[in-house]
């Protein structure tokens, strides 16, 4: 469902420790916003029952059922290069994006 870059994966991780969040799931969301339409989310959170879960890179993750919709099929990436450090977040479901890349419609 949602894929991670050995990248994105380790800086996960890594947030997580420095949050003191090891006993949390990451949450992926699709909300309301940004310049396009919808944003992209993430968090540190705990499951809900309706939740969808899956895993990638050892990485587990939940997302409510109306961001699951959105977000089926996306790759990210973490990228540390000279543009700036960030998520990559490559979804084919996004007809369009903006130019930075954290809202589409």
């Amino acid at each position: 469902m949602i894929t991670l870059t050995s990248r994105a994966a380790a800086q996960i991780r890594a947030m997580q420790k420095e949050h003191g969040a090891e006993d949390k799931i990451l949450r992926l969301l699709v909300e309301s916003g940004g310049c396009s339409g919808f944003q992209y989310g993430m968090s540190f959170d705990t499951a809900k029952p309706d939740d969808t879960r899956c895993e990638s890179e050892g990485v587990p993750m939940v997302l409510d059922a109306a961001s699951a919709a959105y977000l089926t099929g996306t790759r990210i990436d973490f990228d540390d290069g000279l543009q700036g450090k960030g998520f990559e977040i490559q979804n084919p479901n996004a007809q369009s994006t903006c130019g930075c890349g954290k809202s589409f419609s």
